[in-house]
């Protein structure tokens, strides 16, 4: 099956009036409406967005979770706290050992925010508000959970009843996202997915999308018009200088996010120390992110002579068992998926109806992508024109090879 990105489109409404709208749906169709809150720009536009809401329903309380990831800033930290102490919040700041990927190291592809056993190395103190235990929360490490798997644990079904987990996913941040977004029922044009991670399974508990069609000026203008607190580590960001759509406060250990390894290097030294020791890898990515070494604005180059195959599976062996059998799998599958599509040969360039080739095959051998994030990028549903520049890319390239 072919995935179309659908094609933005004008409307009549603001996005405000829509979020807004989106966000009153919520409370219309769920039991209990709680959102996931991270201390960043996005989750800061949906918690305002669901306080309000609250304050018109006279609801009293709001449940907010926030998942300490540990390895931020203490403007974070400092924000969160302002957050928890607002009389219509419920707030719960979980200090759970969940698994991240760190995508700085092929021999330690997974860490832990608050691990026991890395207590030495933690990055910031625990906080005195800090919830370190959660029921049903596997402590051994080979059994931890994702927070998307653990969102199951939160909630009691006969308690809380049907769930609308309100999170600051948008479209204009990925593709990855998009596809996210446009997975979802459009249930009176807001975008709502059933959690099917771990626990969750199975149960009435639906992520809720209110702003996904916000662009990141969009999200910057609301807190200046209506006066909302939000976290300062962002200022610290563009006094540095870095544009408001490259501004992170998460862990930047990921496949994708330790291109930002830099930024808490320049802009939040305090912690920058105990960061680059808290994952193997960190130090090395913060320095050679971009370079081959992590296949980012430069791929490695095959050799002459050696067949595609034989070099990503060199790359493919480079990560330890049993993540090489895991990323070897990823890779036949998206061969299998290819061909049953097409009976085109995959080339180096990208195949205009899959979006498969082997540069792509190579980017999932040599960074692993063990969440499954990286995903081809067909160029049907896009655009006439970048369907018919992908198809004359690939032709050119098919031609010199017969």
């Amino acid at each position: 099956m072919v995935h179309h990105i659908s094609k933005k489109r004008a409307i009549n409404t603001d996005v405000w009036t829509l979020a807004k709208q989106r966000v009153s749906t919520a409370f219309d169709l769920f039991d209990t409406v709680a959102v996931s809150f991270s201390g960043g720009k996005d989750s800061t536009a949906c918690l305002n967005l669901v306080l309000d809401e609250a304050k018109e329903r006279n609801v009293k309380k709001v449940r907010v979770f926030f998942f300490d990831e540990e390895a931020i800033p203490y403007q974070t930290e400092e924000y969160a706290r302002r957050v928890s102490q607002q009389a219509a919040v419920d707030f719960q700041w979980l200090c759970i050992p969940v698994r991240h990927r760190n995508g700085c190291s092929r021999d330690e592809p997974w860490w832990f925010p608050w691990d026991p056993d890395k207590r030495d190395k933690w990055v910031r103190s625990l906080p005195v508000e800090a919830i370190t235990k959660l029921n049903g929360f596997p402590l051994r490490p080979a059994d931890r959970l994702t927070i998307p798997e653990t969102i199951g644990l939160l909630f009691d079904p006969e308690k809380d009843g049907s769930v609308g987990m309100v999170m600051g996913i948008r479209a204009d941040e990925s593709l990855t996202r998009t596809r996210a977004i446009l997975s979802g029922r459009n249930r009176e044009n807001v975008h709502i997915i059933p959690w099917t991670d771990g626990k969750a399974k199975n149960k009435n508990i639906f992520k809720v999308y209110p702003v996904y069609d916000w662009a990141t000026s969009d999200i910057w203008t609301a807190p200046k018009k209506y006066g909302w607190d939000y976290n300062t580590g962002y200022d610290v960001m563009t006094a540095s200088g870095i544009p408001y759509s490259r501004q992170r406060c998460a862990p930047p250990y990921g496949e994708e996010p330790m291109l930002g390894l830099y930024q808490f290097a320049e802009c939040f030294p305090e912690i920058w120390g105990k960061m680059q020791s808290r994952v193997k890898g960190a130090d090395t990515a913060a320095r050679y992110a971009r370079s081959v070494l992590y296949s980012f604005n430069s791929k490695p180059k095959k050799p002459d002579g050696m067949e595609w195959e034989e070099f990503i599976k060199q790359w493919v062996l480079k990560h330890p068992q049993p993540y090489a059998g895991i990323i070897a799998k990823r890779i036949k599958t998206e061969i299998q998926s290819h061909y049953k599509k097409t009976n085109d040969p995959i080339m180096q360039s990208a195949h205009p109806l899959t979006g498969v080739s082997w540069e792509f095959l190579l980017l999932i051998a040599v960074r692993g992508d063990l969440k499954g994030r990286k995903q081809a990028a067909p160029a049907l549903g896009v655009s006439k024109k970048a369907f018919v520049k992908a198809q004359q890319k690939y032709d050119e390239e098919r031609a010199a090879h017969d």
